[in-house]
């Protein structure tokens, strides 16, 4: 699984900071599965835009050792495909999904 990468959505870090007990988090259970992690740029800037301060050290130590995927031309014609083709099912989900949602 080593070479397995996962795009890390806000909901799991988010899960991972409110557990008391860390090792009941999703995201442990995923790291114990090997799998290595990236985060896009969109959920990099969810995570610090709704982080308080006292939390900024806490999720500075933790992005700092997860790769960021930029936010780029690519992304975009992404999102504006797969947005289409949950329109034509009528399963349309918020925007900023749709940017976090990329291939790697």
């Amino acid at each position: 699984m080593a070479d397995n990468i996962v795009l890390l959505d806000t909901s799991i870090l988010i899960d991972y900071y409110r557990k008391t007990d860390k090792n009941n988090a999703a995201w442990i259970s995923l790291i114990r599965q090997g799998y290595q992690f990236a985060i896009s740029a969109i959920t990099k800037y969810e995570i610090y835009s709704g982080a308080a301060k006292n939390q900024l050290s806490f999720w500075n130590r933790i992005l700092e050792t997860i790769p960021v995927i930029p936010f780029d031309e690519n992304c975009v014609d992404t999102a504006v495909n797969a947005n289409a083709a949950l329109k034509k099912k009528r399963k349309q989900i918020a925007i900023a999904d749709l940017f976090i949602d990329q291939p790697l």
